[in-house]
């Protein structure tokens, strides 16, 4: 989802700056930080839930309602 929200990004900036005959300039070290912070987000949340499932007895799991 966040390679092809950046795609369509770069497209429409494209797409305006060639309407208003502007340069495109793509912050590329702000793209990365984006993706990069979306990245450690999504492992720490992870991370914590996954833990805990891990120490469950699969038994007593499903044995629950």
């Amino acid at each position: 989802g966040g390679v092809l929200g950046i795609a369509l990004g770069l497209l429409t900036g494209n797409l305006i700056a060639g309407y208003f005959e502007t340069p495109f300039v793509v912050p590329w070290g702000w793209v990365t930080l984006g993706v990069v912070l979306c990245l450690l987000t999504s492992l720490v949340s992870g991370y914590y839930p996954a833990r805990l499932a891990a120490r469950l007895d699969p038994i007593v799991a499903l044995g629950r309602d």
